[in-house]
């Protein structure tokens, strides 16, 4: 029977489960891949776990997002990162080496093989053709154990690309025709398999920039095929020996289908404040913008820089345009200085920030208030920035150049210039530079901070849940709303201080009220509740808060897992009863029975009025987690286990 490349990579690397859609799965992960801020979480679960070294070959953890030293709480962090490495045998990239999803991919990416990262981006590392999967940091931290991974068997989607790319688009106006499609929600538990004649015109890195955005489509991965592509780019890094071909089979079936003419797309722009509010460039041109911001994980090739280069070389940004570059590496920002595309963009009014994600986290190129920022990263979720109310739009490095050069959102076909065509230099094996090797049989003593505590205990699940609700939220609630970034981000690993800030955009009283409650309580929420970062915090802070209870019209895959995995309950509203309101009173009993039972969930709902009503509700959890559930949380689970 003919398969589909995802079905095949998931067989390869399948450890338990019936490969069926919506059936929960175990994955044996080859590799893992860290970010810090969320790293430091994952280091303090293997220590509470008594992990002596982790099983993944190679783990990386990555100083890419808190690079800001403006105290010492970033550095006393990278310090901690780094004994934790040498203690738990993971090789550490430290801060200036660049993004971890590229840098990855440059170094360390393999076609073929399985990536698991504390990183909701992870993806991106799927347009080497390798499964890479983003996870809460407790799931990587048991997959770096040598546990596997567990997740929903993904349906298998295929986009076909046909065609040429015109000139002045490019990959990022490919991933955003898919959002414009099918919105932020459009491939939750989907793998996205990327086909046809039209990936000829896309280099690894321009596949990279649509397998990273997958994430904001909701997809549990996207996967390219392993072809000449590929080869060229492990080729150009110095590593054409570990390339192999992978390819689905002809005449497999996919689960669903879909075509994009390549040739048929215009540049296009997201709008405030989803990268699901995509129109054309030329409908908004003209607006006023204060920024034009290059690089981020979501266009972090070289020629993603190299082609803003030539398109502003000789000329002046508009006045009042805060022109900012964000390199994706070290070696990306080498090489653009050795190419003379550095010098071109600073002679053209550029600020050059240092190689990481920066302001696409919040953490410096804050816009100003209300103004409008044009940038190549890959969410514009309000407050994201760093700016509260802030008015992000997500484009391509042309659109954003051409924007920069007019002082106005400018479609860059209006550009008085032949399109650029940018040849990619070979760049050969890369050096150790900023790298430390673990050493065999090493085990240090980690470096502790104050803000590097010890994970606190987490208790079972009662047997009788009687839970006010705090809190009742709308749509597409995003893991930004719940624990934000900007300058609360240095703090992540610090889960009692960062419960301070915990739903401060959208209540900033939720941690005072939560305090001041006698007991656990409940959250209401909306459709693709919990959607964009990873960040398991955005889970385990309002469950240190009391939160144990969620009830939502449905979840973003990763928070849904990330609630069960400490404990929190995410139940679905069954049908159209009456909304429960704020501070309504839900009971349920001997839930842990129920969920062992049945899918559906008896409650019943106290209004503050004293009316009393029957509620049923729903879950999708797994055998496996809700014995999480039970035990208070999976670090719980495994010890006991």
């Amino acid at each position: 029977m003919p398969h589909s490349l995802s079905r095949k990579l998931i067989s390869r690397f399948l450890l338990s489960g019936d490969m069926v859609a919506g059936r929960e799965i175990g994955l044996r992960m080859e590799q893992a891949l860290l970010q810090d801020v969320l790293g430091a979480l994952v280091m303090l679960e293997l220590e509470a776990m008594d992990i002596e070294q982790v099983k993944t070959k190679p783990s990386v953890q990555y100083i890419d997002h808190a690079l800001v030293q403006s105290d010492e709480v970033n550095a006393d962090s990278h310090l901690f990162l780094k004994s934790a490495c040498a203690r738990f045998g993971i090789i550490y990239s430290g801060p200036g080496n660049g993004i971890s999803h590229p840098v990855h991919m440059e170094r360390f990416g393999v076609p073929g093989q399985s990536l698991v990262g504390s990183d909701s981006h992870t993806p991106a590392a799927g347009a080497l053709g390798m499964l890479a999967i983003g996870a809460g940091g407790i799931e990587v931290a048991l997959a770096m154990a040598g546990e596997p991974l567990y997740l929903p068997m993904p349906k298998i989607w295929n986009i076909e690309l046909t065609g040429i790319l015109p000139d002045w688009v490019s990959a990022k106006d490919v991933i955003l025709e898919l959002l414009r499609r099918h919105g932020v929600a459009g491939a939750k538990n989907f793998i996205l398999e990327y086909s046809g004649s039209g990936l000829d015109c896309l280099s690894a890195m321009d596949r990279h920039v649509i397998a990273n955005m997958g994430a904001e489509l909701g997809a549990t991965t996207s996967v390219f095929p392993s072809d000449a592509a590929t080869r060229q780019f492990l080729a150009d890094n110095g590593r054409a020996d570990v390339w192999v071909p992978l390819f689905a089979d002809d005449r497999c079936n996919y689960d669903r289908t879909e075509t994009i003419d390549l040739g048929s797309l215009v540049p296009l722009i997201a709008k405030p404040q989803s990268p699901d509010n995509v129109v054309p460039v030329s409908e908004v041109a003209g607006e006023p913008i204060y920024q034009a911001y290059i690089g981020s994980s979501a266009n972090p090739g070289y020629r993603d820089f190299a082609v803003v280069a030539d398109i502003v070389a000789g000329k002046t940004c508009a006045p009042g345009v805060s022109f900012d570059i964000n390199p994706s590496s070290r070696r990306a920002l080498s090489l653009l200085a050795k190419q003379g595309k550095l010098g071109l963009l600073i002679d053209a009014g550029a600020r050059l920030h240092q190689a990481g994600c920066n302001g696409c986290i919040g953490m410096g190129q804050a816009p100003a208030t209300g103004r409008n920022s044009l940038r190549t990263v890959p969410r514009n979720f309000p407050g994201r920035s760093g700016t509260i109310e802030d008015a992000v739009f997500l484009c391509s490095p042309e659109t954003a150049a051409a924007s920069a050069l007019a002082g106005v959102i400018a479609d860059p076909r209006e550009l008085e210039m032949s399109y650029p065509r940018i040849e990619i230099p070979g760049l050969g094996a890369a050096d150790d530079a900023g790298l430390i090797f673990p050493e065999p049989g090493h085990r240090s003593e980690l470096y502790r901070t104050k803000h590097t505590p010890t994970l606190p205990d987490l208790s079972p699940l009662p047997v009788e849940l009687e839970l006010t609700v705090l809190l009742t939220l709308g749509d597409d609630i995003s893991t930004d709303d719940i624990i934000p970034a900007g300058a609360v981000l240095p703090y992540w690993s610090d889960v009692f201080t960062t419960a301070d800030y915990a739903f401060a955009r959208v209540d900033s009283n939720y941690p005072s009220k939560a305090r001041a409650m006698d007991g656990a309580h409940a959250i209401v929420a909306g459709n693709n509740y919990g959607q964009g970062s990873s960040r398991e915090n955005a889970a385990l802070v309002p469950r240190l808060l009391g939160l144990q209870l969620v009830i939502a019209r449905s979840f973003a895959r990763i928070h849904w897992q990330n609630l069960a995995s400490f404990g929190v309950v995410p139940l679905t509203i069954a049908g159209d009863d009456d909304p429960i309101q704020e501070g309504d009173i839900v009971r349920i009993s001997e839930l842990s029975k129920q969920l062992k039972a049945s899918h559906q969930i008896s409650a019943e709902i106290q209004a503050s009025s004293g009316a009393k009503r029957a509620f049923t509700l729903q879950h999708d959890l797994s055998v496996r987690q809700i014995e999480v559930i039970c035990a208070g949380s999976a670090m719980n689970w495994v010890k006991s286990s």
